[in-house]
């Protein structure tokens, strides 16, 4: 994929033209051939139906280029999108949805944070009302992400305001173009210049869908929102990965070619230690996550592990590329590197599918359901009261 990420480097999530449209094309044809286009998707639905171990390893090698997912079928949002519209789609809106996003001829928007909200559920006010048949959506949502040049949003919007946010959020699968859905602004990652970026605040003003534009059941949208963030979040940290081991690459050439003071950077420093021992920790972490996921089909059971690696990944991205990116020196700063958005990607995973502070108390309070307190007043492995249990364990012996 270097090709495509020199020469069109911020053009992955654009429409083909008649520039990039044949190379993509025939690229997506080898993928095919292959047998390896959207392998997360099951045989019916053209993929591999391979698990999540199997689709970490994938994304580890697809996380050295930012148009190899593209060109893999299994960029975000798009696959979370195909996720869950396989899952829980009618068969009239796998054809109308699923379809295009499988054959890679178009992208797709998750529009679910707001405002003034983030990605807090239950501060979310866009509101989507009965009226007779249809639906009629109304709100405003922030950072929806691929919004420029998607065919079609899927948006999270309160349906019943009487009931908790877990139980009274639905989802909708809407076209891009429907009359009401308003892009004020254009927002792009803090490396972008300003209207340029591929995500949006959108106001929803009295968009009006029919009844069959609910994805899943009424009131199904949290659960929804799970299923598809569960695995994504395991993808981002093996992309993560794969961009990490590329920043350790860059640093062991550099130590080996750079001689200042009289030798090497090589002789002088201990770095790329460091940044392996973390990386090999974090890959291994979260390929025993995806395993478990495979195992247990629960990704509820693994939630505590998923959190962990999700606020693990930005600081072990930050770590591993700055330290590469401090060891070009001058060049490791300036723009003839790849360390910029390599180093700024670590921001964006620390608040991409719910930030690291919420994944940490996730983390806390799963980890103490299985512990208990201590029977008395003292510690359990208080080593008075343990020496007196033993002498009476040796006495009755």
């Amino acid at each position: 994929m270097d090709p495509l990420d020199l020469v069109y480097p911020d053009r992955a999530f654009h429409p083909l033209d008649e520039e990039t449209g044949p190379v993509v094309r025939a690229l997506k044809q080898q993928v095919r051939d292959q047998g390896l286009w959207a392998p997360h998707l099951g045989p019916e639905l053209g993929g591999r139906g391979f698990g999540q171990l199997k689709l970490a390893l994938i994304n580890e090698i697809l996380g050295e280029s930012s148009w190899a997912p593209v060109i893999f079928g299994t960029a975000a949002p798009d696959t979370g999108n195909a996720e869950i519209i396989a899952r829980y789609g009618t068969e009239e809106q796998k054809e109308r949805y699923l379809k295009p996003l499988l054959e890679g001829e178009c992208f797709s928007c998750f529009s679910m944070t707001e405002p003034q909200a983030g990605a807090d559920p239950k501060m979310f006010t866009t509101r989507a009302e009965r009226d007779g048949d249809d639906w009629v959506i109304t709100g405003r949502k922030f950072f929806s992400s691929n919004a420029r040049t998607s065919k079609f949003v899927i948006v999270m919007a309160v349906t019943d305001p009487d009931v908790s946010a877990y139980r009274g959020m639905s989802m909708f699968l809407v076209p891009s173009d429907t009359p009401g859905i308003r892009m004020e602004r254009h927002l792009g990652l803090m490396s972008e210049a300003p209207d340029e970026g591929m995500h949006a605040l959108i106001e929803y003003d009295g968009v009006r869908v029919p009844g069959d534009a609910l994805l899943g059941g009424e009131g199904q949208a949290f659960a929804i929102a799970q299923t598809r963030l569960g695995g994504g979040r395991v993808h981002h940290a093996m992309r993560v990965v794969g961009q990490c081991q590329k920043a350790l690459d860059m640093m062991a050439e550099r130590a080996l070619s750079r001689e200042t003071q009289g030798s090497k950077l090589a002789d002088k420093q201990l770095v790329q230690a460091d940044s392996y021992a973390q990386l090999q920790q974090f890959r291994l972490f979260v390929l025993h996550t995806a395993w478990q996921i495979d195992r247990y089909q629960d990704y509820k059971r693994v939630r505590k592990d998923i959190s962990a690696i999700k606020f693990l990944t930005p600081k072990v991205l930050h770590d591993i590329v700055y330290r590469s990116m401090h060891l070009h020196g001058a060049l490791g700063v300036s723009n003839e590197m790849p360390f910029a958005d390599m180093w700024t990607g670590a921001a964006v995973m620390a608040v991409v599918d719910g930030p690291s502070e919420i994944h940490k108390v996730t983390v806390a309070k799963d980890l103490l359901r299985g512990y208990e307190a201590a029977s008395g007043p003292w510690p359990s492995q208080h080593l008075p009261a343990r020496r007196e249990w033993a002498r009476k364990q040796l006495e009755n012996m």
